[in-house]
């Protein structure tokens, strides 16, 4: 399958005229609980060529988009889809949780120069715990009303109502950036038996499609609406990150587009 993301990935610089930096697996693969049917979720990181940024309309105004959004004709389910790298840096600015887990990823397609290196080096200076733990909360939370709204509670979206919880509370409890592996962060920041044990059937429901084991799902939705309460007070009380680190991503950018040109 690996060969097969890498030939889309080809497809794609030579499509938009644009370089690959890196791409990775995002989603239920890269967290460690992919079924049989699971999509791939490819994320990538892609820059133009010189002369694109020496223009007079910026990258993401009107038709220049900052995104790239790719589908295959393969049997196989493919989402894939790429930031810019100016995009990418504004977006690491800000600590973005969604790119910070792309650049944790377990499994990566294609990385390439020195872009990632220095990304991961900065990551000390960037990294904004109250950022963070909003948006993991806002997507759990989002979740949680969709699962309130359904009349059969599906797995994923209780799955995907926990693991951004569960990430917010890692970041409370060790004041550093939440692992991917969802049963790694489940044995890490849950030690009530019950609802752990209820999380690791829901798992396993989720990579077997078996549904025989019984789930109290209201268990769960209370345990999630309590620690949502308590831990968006926690993110509340915490200073925002000020530490402008503009110059350092500006450098980053030239770096690259430099390394790229070459």
């Amino acid at each position: 399958m690996k060969e097969t993301i890498v030939d889309s990935l080809r497809q794609i610089e030579q499509s938009h005229q644009v370089t690959i930096l890196y791409a990775c697996e995002a989603g239920s693969r890269a967290w460690g609980i992919a079924s049989r049917s699971s999509d791939y979720d490819v994320r990538f990181i892609y820059i133009h060529p010189k002369e694109t940024y020496l223009s007079i309309d910026p990258i993401g105004a009107g038709k220049n988009r900052d995104v790239i959004d790719f589908k295959t004709s393969t049997p196989d389910k493919f989402d894939i889809h790429g930031w810019e790298i100016t995009k990418t840096l504004r977006l690491y600015r800000k600590s973005n949780p969604s790119l910070l887990e792309w650049l944790q990823s377990p499994i990566i397609y294609h990385q390439a120069y020195s872009t990632i290196p220095m990304l991961n080096e900065l990551l000390p200076s960037i990294y904004d715990q109250k950022a963070c733990i909003l948006h993991y909360l806002n997507m759990s939370f989002g979740n949680y009303k969709k699962t309130l709204k359904q009349e059969i509670h599906h797995t994923k979206t209780i799955i995907n109502t926990f693991r951004p919880l569960l990430a917010a509370k890692w970041i409370v409890q060790y004041n550093n950036f939440p692992p991917l592996n969802f049963q790694l962060l489940l044995d890490s920041v849950i030690q009530q038996s019950e609802i752990r044990d209820y999380l690791h059937l829901l798992i396993n429901r989720k990579i077997t499609s078996e549904t025989r084991d019984e789930i109290n799902i209201h268990t769960l939705l209370q345990y999630s609406y309590e620690e949502f309460n308590q831990l968006k007070n926690h993110a509340q009380s915490l200073e925002t990150k000020s530490m402008d680190i503009t110059e350092k991503l500006n450098y980053i950018f030239r770096q690259t587009l430099k390394e790229v040109s070459k």
